[in-house]
């Protein structure tokens, strides 16, 4: 990404952009007008001066080669991450040769390198550094308080749900969600987040529409299997075991062996609540064929600061968390800055789809989706909704509702046109959820999401 002549293209820039309007107001300053003083090094520095509505253009400098994703600065007001100033500066680098020339960069974005280069090797010299302040005793009474605690809120959760099915699923629909709230703030008391975050959710389905009963009776039914794994923990094989303390809530740190790839980057998108915005990358390994899910979060309002733009390509190590058939992943080391790539992930038909969910669904009970890469689909619709069927019209896969509300929807019929296209996704209960399509013939990753 940072050897001359090997150019991120247009989207993958904009692919940072933490909101529409960012994606905007940054495609306005991807020429040069607006720019002076532009340049970059070969050690993946780009920096330039951007005239604003004052007498000082704002200082703006961007690295490209940092480990997590692009880093930025920029002398703006703004609040967002990346700015548009920042944006504008790699569209430019990103367009013509010679817009942004290489050079000797300027003292003021040579000091805030300097200072991030500083701050590195501190944080891996205090990561290298043993920790003898650590007290292994108080840490196991600890997470003993901890285990005693979840265990008395997942046994009065089974009370509830008793309570719940004895007085009849109908009742639920007159109770409101005041009583739902009630039961998840009880959860979050018993530091059982997970038990909370679900409690909550069946809060939402009473009177959700057509069939709710029905949906709220599957959901209760997860949610006691999930409590009876808790108690009965020790009886669970290890991986089973892991799985149900993740879903619980309870923190875990990556404990599988490091695996080398050249892992490209599949999907990147952003889910938000009251309190935190939780970025998704999904990663697929050229060489080992596997997919793997990087997690990050930003507090409300702010975006992650990991951030991969689809079609790069990263050599790297991850290290799998602990859990049967999760596919969560921690970037332990990068070799090389991501760079773009052709490499395009091995896909399958629906039916071989649907299986999948279903094998995975024997680790992991809970789980909502698997992530999966359709061979030769085309988007078809079908009634009110629409669906991927086989080129061969063997079988289809219909689309979540979600992904019907999208523009990406359109995106898809649009790139495919009638023909095969190859879509990666994720696959459960709701149906398939599109995130990212390649036409048929060489082309770019198109964003669906």
């Amino acid at each position: 990404m940072t050897q001359q002549g090997v150019r991120w293209t247009a989207d993958q820039v904009l692919a940072l952009a933490p909101d529409a309007a960012s994606r905007k107001a940054g495609s306005k300053l991807g020429a040069a007008g607006p720019w002076s003083e532009a340049g970059s090094s070969d050690e993946g520095t780009v920096w330039g001066l951007c005239k604003g509505s004052g007498s000082k253009p704002y200082q703006t400098v961007v690295d490209i080669a940092d480990v997590s994703g692009p880093a930025y600065k920029c002398s703006c007001p703004s609040r967002k991450f990346p700015c548009k100033h920042a944006l504008g500066l790699l569209l430019l680098w990103a367009g013509e040769d010679g817009a942004v020339p290489r050079g000797s960069a300027p003292d003021w974005a040579e000091q805030w390198m300097e200072g991030r280069r500083k701050r590195a090797e501190e944080k891996k010299d205090a990561g290298a550094a043993p920790s003898g302040s650590a007290d292994p005793e108080a840490a196991r009474r600890r997470a003993e308080r901890r285990a005693e605690r979840i265990t008395a809120g997942a046994t009065e959760l089974e009370q509830r749900l008793m309570d719940l099915l004895r007085g009849g699923l109908a009742g639920a629909e007159q109770t409101g969600y005041g009583l739902w709230e009630e039961t998840a703030a009880r959860m979050v008391d018993a530091q059982a987040a997970g038990l909370a975050a679900r409690v909550r959710e069946l809060g939402a389905i009473p009177s959700s529409g057509p069939g709710w009963p029905v949906r709220l009776l599957e959901e209760c039914a997860l949610l006691h299997l999930l409590d009876q794994g808790w108690l009965h923990r020790e009886r669970l094989p290890d991986g089973l075991a892991a799985t149900v303390r993740s879903r619980i809530g309870l923190p875990a740190s990556p404990d599988g062996p490091a695996v080398r790839d050249h892992w490209l980057v599949l999907a990147q998108y952003d889910t938000a609540d009251t309190r935190l915005t939780t970025r998704r990358i999904w990663l697929y390994g050229a060489d080992s064929g596997r997919s793997a899910l990087l997690l990050s979060y930003g507090a409300a309002g702010r975006a992650p600061e990991l951030a991969l733009p689809v079609g790069l390509a990263l050599d790297a190590e991850l290290s799998a968390y602990p859990g049967a058939g999760q596919p969560r992943v921690a970037l332990t080391e990068q070799f090389a800055p991501p760079a773009p790539s052709s490499i395009r992930p091995l896909g399958m038909t629906t039916t071989r789809a649907a299986a999948r969910y279903g094998e995975a669904l024997r680790d992991d009970p809970w789980l909502e989706s698997v992530p999966v890469t359709l061979d030769q689909v085309v988007p078809t619709p079908d009634g009110d909704s629409w669906q991927l069927a086989d080129a061969d019209g063997e079988a289809a896969l219909p689309l979540t509702a979600a992904a019907r509300s999208r523009p990406g929807l359109w995106r898809l019929v649009a790139l495919s046109g009638g023909a095969p296209v190859k879509v990666f996704g994720e696959c459960g209960h709701r149906g398939f959820t599109p995130l990212t399509a390649w036409p048929e013939g060489p082309g770019e990753p198109v964003r669906l999401c």
